[in-house]
């Protein structure tokens, strides 16, 4: 394992609503080897050599404990979305649980975005934290069958697997959901797709499940794409070209019908899938008191 200096730990998030209601963003590695073929965090504008290695920040945990001993006002601390926060070298290194535990020792809630079910070690300190502070476990579901999920993820835990991590959690009375991010035009933008993903978080006690139909592509993440579609999707490259060319947003062809049913779906089954509705959901806001009078 290497090591990387760094100077904080974690940083203030300039707009909580935008993203699962995160006040702050933690990544105790950099770089991921999770494999899977479409990731953002690739592109060229998060200046991450050779993603598929992943590094630990030297000191995160004496760094990590002065950031939150500092009188930082409370709030959520989200982590995995740059780096799987429980990639395999956590196993041993243990440094997310340290943080974990840093995280419930200073008052602060946490949500955490995963694939693997090495995060079910970490659901004593998570029950803790969850008694006093807002708690959110969401986990990254894009493929159905665990038999693509092998092909487009390589490195994580499968489909059926996470689904079980969300049914342990939600039995445990903490929030939990899916995020259905991305979806793959050629590859996984069905209908049978999409409603199979959200009726099994449904059957696992997910909460929410948010999705967004389509997938973003720039830079060198395009062409590591692109080589990985060559090689187990032959023929579906062209298809991107033609269709997409240099765009950064690549939105299904399906969009406004799986966005529909999905939508739906998730109505029928009464899960949340608004992202406003879901950060209200685990993090409501506090009333405000009334002022006490002197003749109550």
């Amino acid at each position: 394992m290497d090591y990387i200096q760094t100077k904080t730990m974690i940083t203030k998030n300039k707009n909580p609503h935008y993203w699962f209601g995160h006040d702050y963003n933690m990544n105790i590695y950099k770089g991921c080897n999770h494999g899977c073929i479409y990731c953002d965090s690739r592109s060229e504008c998060y200046r991450i050599d050779n993603f598929d290695k992943v590094r630990a920040k030297e000191n995160a945990i004496d760094i990590l404990s002065k950031d939150l001993g500092r009188k930082r006002k409370k709030g959520v601390i989200g982590t995995g979305a740059m780096s799987d926060p429980y990639n395999p070298f956590e196993e041993e290194l243990c440094l997310t649980r340290e943080s974990l535990r840093l995280i419930n020792e200073y008052g602060f809630g946490v949500s955490i975005l995963t694939k693997s079910e090495l995060i079910e070690r970490d659901m004593d300190i998570i029950e803790k934290i969850n008694k006093t502070s807002p708690v959110c476990i969401m986990m990254t579901i894009t493929t159905f069958h665990d038999e693509l999920c092998e092909r487009i993820e390589p490195n994580v835990s499968v489909t059926s697997k996470r689904l079980q991590v969300i049914k342990k959690f939600a039995e445990r009375g903490i929030f939990t959901g899916v995020v259905l991010v991305p979806i793959l035009p050629f590859i996984n933008d069905t209908r049978e797709n999409i409603l199979g993903i959200t009726k099994a978080a449904y059957d696992n006690g997910a909460k929410f499940v948010y999705g967004s139909f389509g997938v973003t592509l720039r830079q060198n993440q395009r062409i590591y794409f692109y080589n990985k579609l060559d090689e187990f999707f032959p023929g579906i490259k062209e298809k991107y070209i033609r269709h997409y060319g240099e765009k950064y947003n690549c939105n299904s062809f399906n969009y406004k019908i799986l966005r529909e049913s999905f939508k739906d779906t998730c109505k029928e089954l009464k899960l949340l899938y608004k992202m406003k509705d879901i950060i209200n959901s685990y993090k409501p806001e506090k009333p405000v008191g009334r002022q006490i009078s002197i003749f109550d």
